[in-house]
């Protein structure tokens, strides 16, 4: 990973950088006002005007105003503000005793730059893309020189910045044989500047761009094949045999979490031979450095989607016929001319079977159940006359 490093050729770089400082300082504030004045943060800051004679007091005032709201020092023709906050930035002007007006300045505050947060993509073998954010917010106004030299510190070359006020750079036609260089960011603004280096692997950062046009397609008569295509990313050489790359496929059905992985070298198509049939797919490709192993895979391409072949359906519609001029027409039978059923007739007596059966049982189980019912009363009626019967042969027998 790119780190800040401290060696004598991070040294040279520098003494490079700061050899033209002088020059580019003098041309980023000359367009400046001439009484704009910088200050730091937090620290001492005092403002002189240049209108007095011998020393002699000036009246000073903000914005307008003779009455300044911050604890200041002032002697003879000078005035300090003792602890700079960014509440304390807008224009100061010194009077004479009449006053006249001397001198306007502009306060400007800000912070000294400090190291930046530098990153680099190499997508192929030829460029490098580094950029940078601050990690100080200087509150000033900021530009940025920006190199790369090998890893020994000697022949630096610069980085060049394409669009103004982009923090990005790039590097082309390096050192393709020196596989390790530093790249030197170094801010400037009013107050100071600070550099920022960097140690870059071009190996291990070597990462293509995603494969492009993934395109699958199913095959004819194979229920559980899919066949995908695809094109190196644009900015790969277009130099296959100099730079192959490794191509890697994965896929799944629509709603699985498990993927499928092939692999493939220096093709760009690959034939999938397990799908799931009848099933729709997810299906990705990336790409990597075929001849350096310890470079980095690229993203996963766009999804795409796609279901292996299967079979039509059977067309079961009889083809209709045009009627012919000798065609005789037979005129539709209506609801009321229809003919009976006789699979109807047959369910309908086998009910009325079912149901005569059904009565004659009801019948039989009544007339049996009277019967018995008549047997047990004429049982009863026997045994009671028998019993009276008893009963008066007793009362005869008795002696009057």
């Amino acid at each position: 990973m790119p780190g800040l490093v401290s060696c004598p050729g991070g040294l040279i770089v520098i003494g490079i950088i700061s050899l033209s400082f002088v020059h580019i300082h003098s041309e980023i504030w000359s367009n400046e006002v001439s009484d704009v004045q910088f200050g730091r943060l937090g620290s001492k800051v005092t403002l002189v005007c240049r209108g007095t004679h011998g020393g002699s007091l000036v009246e000073w005032r903000l914005n307008g105003s003779s009455v300044i709201p911050w604890q200041t020092l002032s002697s003879g023709g000078s005035l300090t503000l003792l602890n700079a906050q960014l509440s304390m930035e807008g224009n100061y002007t010194c009077h004479d005793h009449r006053g006249a007006l001397l001198q306007t300045i502009k306060l400007r505050l800000g912070n000294l730059p400090g190291f930046l947060n530098v990153s680099c993509h190499v997508p192929n073998h030829y460029k490098i893309f580094c950029s940078w954010k601050q990690t100080v917010n200087t509150n000033l106004p900021t530009k940025y020189i920006s190199s790369y030299s090998t890893s020994k510190g000697v022949n630096a070359e610069p980085c060049v910045q394409e669009q103004l006020g982009v923090n990005e750079c790039t590097i082309t036609d390096h050192y393709f044989w020196d596989f390790k260089h530093l790249v030197n960011i170094t801010e400037i603004n009013p107050l100071g500047s600070e550099s920022t280096i960097i140690r870059v692997n071009i190996h291990k950062l070597l990462k293509p761009d995603p494969p492009e046009a993934v395109t699958p397609e199913e095959v004819e008569g194979q229920p559980s094949y899919l066949l995908v295509h695809w094109r190196a990313p644009a900015s790969w050489p277009d130099m296959s045999e100099a730079f192959p790359l490794t191509f890697s496929l994965r896929y799944r059905p629509v709603g699985s979490n498990y993927w499928s992985t092939l692999q493939t070298e220096e093709n760009t198509s690959m034939m999938i031979t397990d799908a799931l049939a009848g099933h729709m797919h997810h299906i990705q490709v990336r790409a990597q450095d075929a001849l350096i192993n310890y470079s980095q895979w690229s993203e996963w391409s766009h999804v795409v989607q796609a279901q292996p072949w299967s079979e039509p359906l059977a067309n079961t519609e009889e083809p209709t016929e045009e009627p012919s001029d000798d065609t005789v027409f037979i005129p539709s039978i209506m609801a009321t001319d229809k003919l009976p059923d006789p699979s109807a007739d047959d369910s309908g007596s086998l009910g009325l079977l079912i149901f005569l059966g059904l009565f004659a049982g009801v019948i039989t189980a009544t007339v049996f159940t009277i019967l018995i019912l008549l047997r047990v009363r004429q049982q009863r009626r026997n045994s009671a006359t028998k019993q009276e019967l008893a009963s008066m042969v007793k009362m005869k027998s008795l002696p009057i």
